[in-house]
């Protein structure tokens, strides 16, 4: 009902605009008709009708006995007739005097007192303003003004022909009306029809998402705003897609890696209840070791949700980024050399001091360290990196290890995601070390990144802002 409702508003919409824009054109135009048409009869039979008086003045040098035949006159030159002779002007049809029997024009003589009276100018001798004489057309013989043809201001009534032309006129109206409103209600519904496919396409979708079919595309036909609404729907449907994927990936991980400590816990208590084992000092460990498993997993996933819900806690002060790396790598210095892989700091001169919280910064540093050295075989090389980039320090750990595939690079910061996926159970890793470095970082008001190449390593960059920038030494 909403997408029909706005088809049939749209529709409307332009019927409205075509009806308001038409109809002031008509009105327009019909109030104007009248006037234009009395102009022009007035303008053509005052043409006419002065080259006659003019032509009559020439042959008897007077106005006198003009009153007389003045009806005559103005019949004969509103027709458009040109068959009154001068020696007959008062042998015109009686019959076509009555077909123009309006009265138009006057006449004043060179002072400018009425002749013939019109109009306004009612009486015989009445003088004229010189205004009112600007206002009427000369009559000149020989270059001197023998008279002043004087006009009505409108036409008092119309012919028959005037009538039909006006009839005729108000048809046109009408007509070219009646086809702007057509072609606007086809316009209307065409358009609307343009605008509201795509809107039910993404209702339907949209609906089909509510029914948990999370997978929904639609067709983007168009490059204006409803494609750039498409466009994003289509990627906000995807990402809801993948996530949801992860959602449910990352529940059935969670409950195998809980489930595996679990196990081993539950079989050997269980064992030892039924006495078919002994509670040795080294299977108390084993099962302390497992519990302690399960507390670190747990205390992950509560660090992350806190970072999810912004509270996760720091206390952030005044790092030495070259110290911060020195004493990281000291601490991994012994486990490096076991396994026959160089593990060396590089650092720049002069770097600036960075706001961190140095405990949460130390937790960063060993999980990306233990990721590095789980797929470095012996002989490689794990650089401890910091660089200042203008406003930022970059820090950067990389690795000569088996790298990372193409396909997997762009999510190794999602959770329970595992470079190698056959060998993270026997070094208990649960998938969470790379998202948490990543929540870590970004709530340092920092930014991570990787960078991977199979069989030649892998990279992965922190850029942090310099704030209260103060120089430490190299």
């Amino acid at each position: 009902m909403v997408n029909k409702s706005l088809y049939w508003k749209i529709a409307l919409a332009f019927v409205l605009v075509a009806f308001v824009t038409a109809g002031l054109v008509t009105i327009f135009i019909r109030a104007t008709s009248t006037n234009r048409l009395s102009q022009l009869v007035l303008d053509q039979q005052r043409e006419r009708l002065q080259a006659f008086l003019v032509d009559y003045y020439e042959t008897y040098g007077t106005w006198d006995n003009l009153l007389r035949d003045w009806q005559a006159i103005q019949f004969e030159r509103g027709m458009g007739g040109m068959g009154m002779e001068m020696g007959g002007l008062g042998q015109t049809n009686p019959q076509h005097m009555t077909m123009e029997g309006r009265s138009l024009y006057g006449l004043a003589d060179a002072a400018g007192r009425v002749i013939i009276p019109v109009g306004s100018f009612d009486k015989i001798g009445q003088q004229l303003t010189k205004g009112e004489l600007r206002s009427g057309s000369d009559i000149t013989v020989g270059g001197k003004r023998v008279g002043v043809l004087l006009t009505v201001a409108s036409l008092p009534g119309y012919n028959a022909a005037e009538t039909q032309f006006l009839r005729r006129t108000n048809q046109a109206l009408a007509l070219s009306m009646a086809g702007a409103l057509i072609v606007a209600l086809l316009a209307g519904l065409v358009l609307a029809r343009n605008l509201t496919r795509p809107l039910r396409a993404l209702t339907d979708a949209a609906q089909n998402i509510a029914k948990g079919q999370l997978e929904q595309q639609v067709e983007v036909t168009s490059q204006d705003e409803i494609g750039e609404l498409g466009t994003a729907f289509n990627s906000m449907s995807r990402e809801v897609a993948r996530v949801n994927q992860l959602r449910r990936q990352m529940t059935a991980d969670i409950a195998h890696d809980l489930r595996t400590p679990l196990t081993v816990i539950s079989g050997y208590v269980e064992s030892m209840r039924d006495g078919v084992l002994s509670p040795t000092p080294e299977r108390m460990d084993l099962i302390y070791n497992e519990i302690g498993r399960l507390q670190n997993m747990v205390n992950d996933l509560r660090m992350l949700s806190q970072a999810d819900a912004g509270e996760l806690s720091l206390n952030p002060q005044q790092v030495d980024v070259k110290e911060l790396l020195d004493r990281t790598a000291e601490l991994f210095l012994h486990h490096a050399d076991q396994q026959g892989v160089v593990l060396r700091v590089q650092a720049d001169a002069n770097l600036p001091a960075l706001m961190l919280d140095e405990v949460r910064m130390h937790q960063v540093m060993d999980n990306l360290i233990s990721n590095a050295l789980r797929f470095t075989s012996a002989g490689g090389t794990i650089t401890l990196g910091a660089r200042k980039l203008g406003s930022t320090v970059e820090l950067s750990v990389r690795d000569t290890g088996s790298g990372i595939p193409p396909d997997e690079l762009p999510v190794i910061f999602d959770r329970f995601q595992r470079g190698d996926k056959s060998r993270h159970a026997e070094a208990n890793e649960s998938g969470l070390g790379l998202a948490i470095v990543k929540a870590l970082v970004e709530a340092s008001q920092g930014r991570v990144t990787a960078e991977s190449e199979v069989g030649k390593g892998t990279a992965i960059r922190m850029v942090f802002p310099v704030q209260g920038i103060r120089r430490v030494s190299g």
